[in-house]
């Protein structure tokens, strides 16, 4: 089978990688072998590319927004069927015993482990994956829509609920990629007016077709306060500028897994029982939930498709804010 693999991460294009040919892995118990279909492309992808986030070893498969079709089950899998199509996403298994996964915040498990990153992903033709932890996808969503729905789209949701969003607030959004793009439709379904801050002119143009009420750039100030704002893009200098438009009592979530230093602010901006709090990971449930209500709204992706050798173009795509909504590596027929 033919699989990316990252030996040395850098800066592209100086990455050590490459696509391979390997042999195509077998399940073990608890397991299924995934025959991928398509493969979203997410900044967390880039990050490890690039080296701000380090798995435990390389050589890694990146990918994490995974669908395809059961191929084959390991040992003692019955709750799926060989030909069932499934999506896999960022958490890739937690250990069910520890505080957190007793609470169902499996998310901060300290042994959880994650797609594309602790195990290989989906940047490949075939994949394996922990049978409780994959999701089954509605029906009348496309592979291609399916993809960004699974990171990008589940912890877009998860961040507008550690946003305290509400039906009818204010939001606004810092940023507006692939995860931002998916939460204003949840947004809009909600009845919130939404303001995206974003110093994309493309992307300024694609938040207004997707129904925000304003557009401007961070440093720009709104017309109204905020009710809750969540910060998509990964810059820290970003903190201060939403915290000076949200009102007192409101909620600014950060959506980031890497994220440059957060520069020294007055006291003033948080002060007022305002909240500051970041968003990491999701949970199953997350998923479950965001697909059956992706599925009501409808939600729709915008995807721009490239081929799997093609994953490095993507990647350096989405680093220089060349892509509306999210790429997507189409690997099956």
């Amino acid at each position: 089978m033919k699989s990316w693999r990252l030996y040395r991460p850098d800066v592209l294009p100086d990455a050590d990688f490459r696509l391979e040919e390997r042999p195509v892995p077998q399940p073990r118990a608890g397991q299924v072998l995934i025959e991928v279909q398509v493969c979203g492309v997410c900044h967390t992808d880039l990050h490890t590319v690039e080296g701000d986030i380090t798995p435990p070893a390389y050589p890694i498969t990146p990918g994490h927004q995974v669908v395809g079709r059961i191929a084959a089950l390991g040992e003692g899998v019955t709750t799926w069927r060989v030909g069932q199509r499934v999506g896999v996403p960022w958490l890739y298994a937690a250990c069910g015993e520890c505080e957190f996964c007793r609470r169902g915040e499996e998310n901060l498990c300290p042994q959880a482990r994650f797609t594309g990153f602790h195990a290989d992903g989906g940047y490949a033709e075939f994949m394996l994956a922990d049978a409780r932890y994959v999701l089954a996808l509605p029906e009348g969503i496309s592979d291609q829509q399916a993809a960004p729905l699974l990171c990008a789209g589940i912890i877009g949701y998860r961040s507008l609920h550690k946003a305290d969003l509400q039906p009818g607030e204010r939001l606004g959004l810092f940023g507006f990629g692939a995860s931002a793009h998916i939460a204003i439709q949840v947004a809009r379904h909600w009845g919130c007016p939404v303001y995206v801050f974003t110093r994309s002119a493309e992307h300024r143009l694609h938040a207004l077709d997707l129904g925000a009420v304003w557009v401007g750039d961070a440093e720009d100030e709104a017309p109204e306060r905020l009710d809750r704002a969540v910060i998509f893009a990964p810059a820290g200098a970003l903190v201060p500028l939403a915290l000076e438009k949200l009102r007192p009592g409101g909620t600014l979530a950060i959506n980031a897994i890497h994220m440059s230093p957060i520069p020294q602010m007055p006291y003033s901006l948080i002060y007022g029982e305002r909240t500051l709090r970041s968003v990491a990971n999701a949970t199953y449930r997350d998923g479950v939930e965001f697909l059956r209500l992706a599925a009501e709204i409808p939600v729709r992706a915008d995807t721009q498709v490239y081929r799997l050798e093609e994953a490095r173009r993507a990647l350096d795509d989405l680093k220089h804010s060349r892509i509306r909504g999210e790429a997507v590596l189409r690997i099956g027929d």
